[in-house]
Protein backbone atom coordinates (compact mmCIF):
# COMPACT_ATOMS: atom_id res chain seq x y z
CA UNK A 1 0.00 0.00 0.00
CA UNK A 2 2.17 3.27 -1.42
CA UNK A 3 1.76 5.85 1.35
CA UNK A 4 1.63 9.36 -0.34
CA UNK A 5 1.99 12.94 1.73
CA UNK A 6 0.02 16.08 0.21
CA UNK A 7 1.09 19.19 0.24
CA UNK A 8 -1.54 22.25 1.00
CA UNK A 9 -4.43 22.13 -1.29
CA UNK A 10 -5.96 25.49 -0.07
CA UNK A 11 -9.16 24.54 -2.78
CA UNK A 12 -7.02 23.95 -5.84
CA UNK A 13 -9.03 21.03 -6.54
CA UNK A 14 -8.20 20.92 -10.50
CA UNK A 15 -4.31 20.87 -9.29
CA UNK A 16 -5.19 18.12 -7.06
CA UNK A 17 -7.18 15.59 -9.82
CA UNK A 18 -3.74 16.00 -12.37
CA UNK A 19 -1.51 14.92 -9.10
CA UNK A 20 -3.34 12.05 -8.42
CA UNK A 21 -3.57 11.29 -12.61
CA UNK A 22 0.26 11.83 -12.24
CA UNK A 23 0.63 9.17 -9.20
CA UNK A 24 -1.68 6.30 -10.65
CA UNK A 25 -3.90 6.57 -7.69
CA UNK A 26 -5.87 3.77 -6.52
CA UNK A 27 -8.08 4.69 -3.97
CA UNK A 28 -8.59 0.85 -3.03
CA UNK A 29 -4.57 0.03 -3.29
CA UNK A 30 -3.23 3.77 -2.15
CA UNK A 31 -3.38 5.85 0.94
CA UNK A 32 -3.17 10.02 0.82
CA UNK A 33 -1.86 11.82 3.34
CA UNK A 34 -2.75 15.40 3.42
CA UNK A 35 -1.22 18.20 5.41
CA UNK A 36 -4.14 20.11 5.93
CA UNK A 37 -5.16 23.99 4.71
CA UNK A 38 -7.35 21.77 2.53
CA UNK A 39 -9.66 24.75 2.14
CA UNK A 40 -9.39 28.43 1.82
CA UNK A 41 -8.15 31.29 -1.32
CA UNK A 42 -7.84 28.73 -3.66
CA UNK A 43 -10.85 28.34 -6.55
CA UNK A 44 -12.85 25.13 -5.24
CA UNK A 45 -12.70 24.26 -1.82
CA UNK A 46 -15.98 22.61 -1.57
CA UNK A 47 -14.82 20.41 -4.58
CA UNK A 48 -12.01 19.47 -2.10
CA UNK A 49 -13.97 18.63 0.73
CA UNK A 50 -16.36 16.76 -0.72
CA UNK A 51 -13.61 14.58 -2.41
CA UNK A 52 -11.47 14.20 0.27
CA UNK A 53 -14.18 13.03 2.41
CA UNK A 54 -15.37 10.37 -0.54
CA UNK A 55 -11.89 8.91 -0.20
CA UNK A 56 -13.18 7.68 3.17
CA UNK A 57 -10.02 5.37 4.77
CA UNK A 58 -8.63 5.95 1.83
CA UNK A 59 -7.27 9.49 3.11
CA UNK A 60 -5.85 11.13 6.37
CA UNK A 61 -5.95 14.66 6.76
CA UNK A 62 -4.70 17.10 9.88
CA UNK A 63 -6.40 20.46 10.38
CA UNK A 64 -4.44 23.39 8.95
CA UNK A 65 -5.53 26.88 10.34
CA UNK A 66 -7.32 27.84 6.79
CA UNK A 67 -9.60 24.64 7.90
CA UNK A 68 -10.32 25.90 11.43
CA UNK A 69 -11.01 29.09 10.00
CA UNK A 70 -14.04 27.44 8.10
CA UNK A 71 -15.17 26.04 11.37
CA UNK A 72 -15.36 29.12 12.92
CA UNK A 73 -16.64 31.09 10.54
CA UNK A 74 -19.12 28.14 10.17
CA UNK A 75 -20.22 28.97 13.95
CA UNK A 76 -20.42 32.59 13.41
CA UNK A 77 -16.94 33.45 14.69
CA UNK A 78 -13.98 35.37 13.65
CA UNK A 79 -14.35 37.41 10.65
CA UNK A 80 -13.61 37.07 7.09
CA UNK A 81 -10.54 38.07 5.95
CA UNK A 82 -9.48 39.62 2.28
CA UNK A 83 -8.99 36.94 -0.15
CA UNK A 84 -11.88 34.20 1.98
CA UNK A 85 -12.96 31.93 -0.65
CA UNK A 86 -14.70 30.08 1.42
CA UNK A 87 -18.93 31.20 0.74
CA UNK A 88 -19.48 28.06 -1.32
CA UNK A 89 -18.84 25.66 1.12
CA UNK A 90 -20.74 27.84 4.06
CA UNK A 91 -23.77 27.88 1.15
CA UNK A 92 -23.64 24.01 0.35
CA UNK A 93 -26.41 21.71 1.18
CA UNK A 94 -24.36 19.35 2.56
CA UNK A 95 -22.55 22.34 4.59
CA UNK A 96 -23.35 20.26 7.90
CA UNK A 97 -22.35 17.25 6.83
CA UNK A 98 -19.00 18.63 5.27
CA UNK A 99 -18.21 20.63 8.41
CA UNK A 100 -19.10 17.67 10.65
CA UNK A 101 -16.68 15.61 9.10
CA UNK A 102 -13.53 18.43 8.93
CA UNK A 103 -13.96 19.03 12.43
CA UNK A 104 -13.47 15.59 13.47
CA UNK A 105 -10.02 15.27 11.44
CA UNK A 106 -7.02 15.15 13.59
CA UNK A 107 -4.30 17.61 14.12
CA UNK A 108 -1.49 15.43 14.77
CA UNK A 109 -0.72 11.95 12.79
CA UNK A 110 1.61 9.19 13.90
CA UNK A 111 2.64 5.99 12.31
CA UNK A 112 5.89 4.05 12.06
CA UNK A 113 8.71 6.82 12.36
CA UNK A 114 6.62 9.32 10.79
CA UNK A 115 4.45 12.42 12.99
CA UNK A 116 2.39 14.68 10.67
CA UNK A 117 1.43 18.26 11.89
CA UNK A 118 0.51 21.20 9.76
CA UNK A 119 2.51 23.75 10.87
CA UNK A 120 4.99 22.52 13.44
CA UNK A 121 5.63 20.60 17.05
CA UNK A 122 7.32 22.49 19.68
CA UNK A 123 10.86 21.93 20.27
CA UNK A 124 10.11 21.16 24.08
CA UNK A 125 8.04 18.04 23.08
CA UNK A 126 8.53 14.38 22.31
CA UNK A 127 6.34 12.47 19.87
CA UNK A 128 4.49 10.63 22.51
CA UNK A 129 3.90 14.33 24.20
CA UNK A 130 2.88 15.74 20.83
CA UNK A 131 -0.12 13.23 20.37
CA UNK A 132 -1.23 13.30 23.79
CA UNK A 133 -1.40 17.56 23.18
CA UNK A 134 -3.65 16.53 19.67
CA UNK A 135 -5.87 14.46 21.08
CA UNK A 136 -6.38 16.84 24.24
CA UNK A 137 -7.41 19.36 21.45
CA UNK A 138 -9.23 17.00 18.78
CA UNK A 139 -11.76 15.89 22.16
CA UNK A 140 -12.56 19.29 22.60
CA UNK A 141 -13.41 19.72 18.67
CA UNK A 142 -15.45 16.60 18.27
CA UNK A 143 -17.07 17.10 21.79
CA UNK A 144 -20.23 18.94 23.02
CA UNK A 145 -18.00 22.54 23.63
CA UNK A 146 -16.35 23.09 20.48
CA UNK A 147 -18.53 26.35 19.62
CA UNK A 148 -16.83 27.80 22.91
CA UNK A 149 -12.99 26.82 21.66
CA UNK A 150 -14.01 28.81 18.74
CA UNK A 151 -15.55 31.45 20.67
CA UNK A 152 -11.93 31.77 21.99
CA UNK A 153 -10.00 30.63 19.30
CA UNK A 154 -8.05 33.61 17.72
CA UNK A 155 -5.22 35.18 19.27
CA UNK A 156 -1.64 34.74 19.57
CA UNK A 157 -1.33 34.49 23.55
CA UNK A 158 0.14 32.37 25.51
CA UNK A 159 3.34 32.10 23.01
CA UNK A 160 5.32 29.40 25.42
CA UNK A 161 4.53 25.98 26.77
CA UNK A 162 4.07 25.70 30.29
CA UNK A 163 1.97 21.98 31.77
CA UNK A 164 0.23 24.10 34.27
CA UNK A 165 -2.01 25.74 31.47
CA UNK A 166 -5.32 25.03 31.49
CA UNK A 167 -8.20 26.15 29.82
CA UNK A 168 -8.72 28.38 26.25
CA UNK A 169 -5.43 29.38 27.10
CA UNK A 170 -4.45 25.37 27.35
CA UNK A 171 -6.03 25.10 24.03
CA UNK A 172 -5.11 28.04 22.07
CA UNK A 173 -1.49 27.30 22.46
CA UNK A 174 -1.67 23.81 21.68
CA UNK A 175 -3.98 24.54 18.36
CA UNK A 176 -1.56 27.30 17.58
CA UNK A 177 1.24 24.53 17.38
CA UNK A 178 -0.03 22.68 15.32
CA UNK A 179 -1.40 25.02 13.08
CA UNK A 180 0.50 28.35 13.20
CA UNK A 181 4.37 27.40 14.56
CA UNK A 182 7.38 28.59 11.76
CA UNK A 183 9.92 30.27 14.42
CA UNK A 184 10.59 30.23 17.65
CA UNK A 185 13.26 31.22 20.31
CA UNK A 186 15.73 28.52 21.33
CA UNK A 187 13.54 28.30 24.61
CA UNK A 188 10.46 27.18 22.47
CA UNK A 189 8.60 30.70 22.47
CA UNK A 190 6.15 31.27 19.60
CA UNK A 191 6.73 33.88 17.21
CA UNK A 192 4.07 34.71 14.43
CA UNK A 193 4.86 37.61 12.78
CA UNK A 194 7.61 36.23 10.61
CA UNK A 195 6.70 34.01 7.70
CA UNK A 196 9.58 34.46 5.22
CA UNK A 197 11.98 31.88 4.54
CA UNK A 198 15.12 30.76 6.88
CA UNK A 199 17.44 33.52 6.77
CA UNK A 200 15.21 36.32 6.84
CA UNK A 201 13.50 36.44 10.64
CA UNK A 202 15.31 38.62 13.46
CA UNK A 203 18.16 37.46 15.25
CA UNK A 204 17.22 35.14 18.21
CA UNK A 205 14.71 33.10 15.89
CA UNK A 206 14.93 29.99 14.31
CA UNK A 207 12.45 28.00 12.40
CA UNK A 208 11.19 24.94 14.70
CA UNK A 209 12.37 22.04 13.35
CA UNK A 210 16.27 23.84 13.45
CA UNK A 211 16.25 24.23 17.24
CA UNK A 212 18.94 22.44 19.09
CA UNK A 213 17.98 19.44 21.33
CA UNK A 214 14.82 19.06 19.75
CA UNK A 215 12.93 16.46 21.52
CA UNK A 216 11.13 15.01 18.45
CA UNK A 217 13.85 14.55 16.21
CA UNK A 218 14.05 10.61 16.17
CA UNK A 219 10.76 11.18 13.91
CA UNK A 220 10.19 12.08 10.03
CA UNK A 221 7.66 15.49 10.72
CA UNK A 222 5.63 15.79 7.53
CA UNK A 223 4.32 19.47 7.39
CA UNK A 224 2.57 21.88 4.86
CA UNK A 225 1.73 25.53 6.13
CA UNK A 226 5.32 27.46 5.47
CA UNK A 227 5.56 27.73 1.49
CA UNK A 228 8.39 29.89 1.40
CA UNK A 229 10.53 26.92 2.81
CA UNK A 230 9.81 25.10 -0.42
CA UNK A 231 10.20 20.99 -0.86
CA UNK A 232 11.95 20.07 2.33
CA UNK A 233 12.89 15.83 1.83
CA UNK A 234 15.36 15.05 4.49
CA UNK A 235 15.73 12.35 7.37
CA UNK A 236 13.99 14.26 9.57
CA UNK A 237 11.69 16.46 8.06
CA UNK A 238 8.91 16.66 4.95
CA UNK A 239 8.02 20.21 4.27
CA UNK A 240 5.68 20.00 1.29
CA UNK A 241 4.04 23.38 0.72
CA UNK A 242 5.49 24.12 -2.55
CA UNK A 243 3.26 27.32 -3.47
CA UNK A 244 0.36 25.58 -5.59
CA UNK A 245 -2.01 28.45 -4.60
CA UNK A 246 0.78 31.11 -5.66
CA UNK A 247 0.71 29.03 -9.07
CA UNK A 248 3.93 27.28 -8.18
CA UNK A 249 3.20 23.57 -7.38
CA UNK A 250 1.49 20.77 -5.91
CA UNK A 251 3.82 18.10 -4.52
CA UNK A 252 3.22 14.53 -2.56
CA UNK A 253 6.07 13.06 -1.67
CA UNK A 254 5.72 8.50 -1.16
CA UNK A 255 6.88 7.80 2.36
CA UNK A 256 8.33 4.38 0.99
CA UNK A 257 11.00 5.90 -0.87
CA UNK A 258 10.58 8.90 -0.52
CA UNK A 259 10.63 9.55 -4.22
CA UNK A 260 8.77 13.56 -5.15
CA UNK A 261 6.26 14.16 -7.41
CA UNK A 262 4.86 17.48 -8.27
CA UNK A 263 2.39 19.52 -11.20
CA UNK A 264 2.15 23.25 -12.04
CA UNK A 265 -0.38 24.74 -10.77
CA UNK A 266 -2.23 28.04 -11.80
CA UNK A 267 -2.20 31.14 -9.93
CA UNK A 268 -5.36 31.16 -7.91
CA UNK A 269 -4.21 33.80 -5.31
CA UNK A 270 -1.08 36.35 -4.85
CA UNK A 271 0.91 35.61 -1.91
CA UNK A 272 0.60 39.55 -0.26
CA UNK A 273 -3.28 38.71 0.07
CA UNK A 274 -2.56 35.68 2.41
Amino acid sequence: MPTYAIGDLQGCHDSLLHLLDKLKFDAKADRLLFVGDLVNRGPDSLAVLRFIKNLGDAAISVLGNHDLHLLALAEGFGRVHKGDTLDAVLAAPDRDELLHWLRRQKLAWSEGDFLMVHAGVLPGWTVEDTMQRAAEAESVLRGPAYREFFAQMYGNVPVAWDDALHGIERLRMIVNTFTRLRYCSAEGEMDFHHKGAPGTQPAGWLPWFEVPGRKSAEATIIIGHWSTLGLINRPDLIALDTGCLWGKTLTAVRLEDRQAFAVQCPKASHPKSR
